[in-house]
């Protein structure tokens, strides 16, 4: 037993030397899934760096309480904290295994250990949990560098690894569809549809791109990441998960010809674009085509221009406004810090510049990624925060 806890040690911690992980990094991680007293189904964080885990947790406690259940009261809940003194080395000293066969026998041990996920070091057990289920070997195999452990040492906070593991069952390092190769190396991506999202502020500021499995989940929760932090976005309309318009494939397929998102292709890559959306694609009309949306020869096609002429029906499934809402678990990032899930209404209205312009806020950049002209009205005089 002392071999396997130190695999999943030396997983989640890395292979420690020195001084090993501070108290500082390894107390953030000592808490339990504690809801809030103003918002009985939201989980508070006390410090920064589990998020990783409770965020994750929190998206998907909504997709049950929302879309599993008829009771129309959904944020009423209750729990309790219990607290226990432990560090580092003797918490891991004392903790075991237990093998359950079945998903019945999984439930009921869940149940009665209901106590232990509200204790002190409820959010590690159940981390260390998820990896044992998922298997040592399978997740290191997943992860793109291996020596990468799912935590930071330094500041605490979960790897993308990490975050993919719990919202896809897959601890892939990269956020985009499918694989790719990178100098004869495959770099593994997702897969499959995610059951809730994910969003990401580094989007907007071009330093990845989210695929669409992630994108469009199929429960309308999305979880936001910042620098630092991870939050999470939801609303009631599953509208919001509805198959694709053909202007939003549309938009989404040039966007794969446009991987910057510079707005435009060379026309050069016109008629691939075409194929890929099975438009006509003869060389004479594509031609054409090309004079039509780039008049002045400047070698460019632009989005806007291009999706107007293929695709001018904008009618969308998703409505034009809908109620939204936002969670962030740290107590100092939210009102009179008190975890409550922030109220607002979403406003989407197609290609053109919306009639309602709001400030520009890290989390309208957010959301920008998966819907470009989103306005959002929220009931608080402050934007939520995504840190």
């Amino acid at each position: 037993m002392a071999e396997l806890n130190k695999e999943v040690i030396d997983l989640v911690w890395g292979r420690r030397t020195g001084n090993g992980v501070s108290d500082t990094v390894f107390c953030r991680w000592t808490q339990g899934f504690v809801f809030s007293e103003t918002e009985p189904t939201a989980l508070e964080q006390f410090q920064g760096g589990p998020c990783a885990v409770i965020a994750p947790v929190q998206a998907f406690l909504l997709k049950n309480v929302l879309f599993n259940c008829e009771n129309s009261k959904w944020r009423e809940c209750s729990a309790t904290l219990a607290a226990e003194e432990l560090g580092f080395e003797r918490f891991h000293t004392i903790i075991h295994k237990r093998t359950l066969k079945t998903v019945g026998e999984m439930k009921e041990a869940i149940l009665d250990l209901y106590d232990t996920w509200r204790n002190k070091f409820g959010v590690l057990l159940f981390l260390y949990s998820v990896i044992l289920t998922k298997g040592i070997g399978n997740v290191k195999n997943e992860i793109e560098d291996s020596a990468e452990p799912l935590i930071d040492l330094i500041y605490g906070h979960g790897s993308q690894s990490l975050t993919n593991l719990l919202l896809t069952g897959y601890a892939v390092s990269n956020v985009w569809d499918g694989d790719r190769e990178c100098s004869g190396m495959k770099l593994q991506g997702i897969h499959n549809q995610a059951t809730v999202g994910f969003l990401t502020l580094m989007e907007s500021l071009r330093y990845c791109k989210v695929g669409s499995f992630l994108k469009s989940p199929k429960f309308p929760i999305w979880i936001l990441g910042s620098e630092t932090h991870l939050t999470v976005f939801f609303a009631k309309e599953m509208l919001l998960v509805a198959p694709e318009s053909p202007s939003e494939q549309a938009r989404r397929i040039f966007q794969t010809f446009d991987p910057e998102d510079n707005g435009f292709i060379p026309d050069t890559l016109l008629e691939d674009v075409m194929k890929a959306l099975d438009l006509v694609s003869e060389p004479e009309y594509v031609n054409l085509m090309k004079s039509k949306l780039d008049p002045e020869g400047l070698g460019i096609i632009l989005q806007g221009p291009f999706l107007q002429e293929f695709f001018p029906d904008k009618n969308s499934v998703i409505p034009d406004s809908f109620p939204v809402y936002h969670y962030n678990g740290l107590k100092q990032s939210n009102h009179n810090e008190k975890v409550m899930y922030v109220e607002g209404t979403a406003l989407v209205v197609g290609f053109e510049d919306p009639m309602v312009r709001t400030d520009d806020t890290p989390i309208k950049r957010c959301l920008q990624t998966k819907w470009p002209y989103i306005e959002l009205l929220w009931t608080t005089d402050i934007s939520p925060s995504l840190n």
